[in-house]
């Protein structure tokens, strides 16, 4: 995906959901300056931006990524939060992997169950 990342060019394209979809459009931009609002939440703008940044990480958005790294850094968030951030979404990724490796074992006993009879 990083491939195609042009920070400048892709976001001519937010024009198609101007044109196509305004209302929605709008109703998501006051979403996300809900949740990203400077004052008025009880998790601090830092924490938040760094929560993102993380779930970014997690989804491999690289969208997410940049804008959501540099926000953090503007609320003050350091070199090292960064870091644990990104470990926290890889912690997460590998225990999505561990637990899916579960359900595989428990789905592939219907398998199992087939070749016994």
């Amino acid at each position: 995906m990083s491939d195609y990342f042009d920070r400048a060019a892709d976001k001519t394209f937010t024009r198609v959901y101007k044109n196509e979809t305004p209302d929605i459009l709008a109703a998501f931009a006051a979403f996300d300056q809900a949740v990203f609002a400077t004052e008025g939440r009880e998790i601090p703008l830092k924490y938040r931006e760094l929560i993102a940044l993380a779930v970014g990480i997690t989804t491999q958005c690289v969208y997410c990524i940049d804008g959501h790294s540099q926000n953090a850094v503007r609320a003050g968030a350091t070199e090292a939060e960064l870091a644990e951030a990104a470990w926290v979404a890889t912690a997460i990724r590998a225990g999505g992997g561990y637990a899916h490796g579960r359900l595989a074992f428990k789905l592939a006993g219907d398998a199992r169950a087939e070749h016994q009879h």
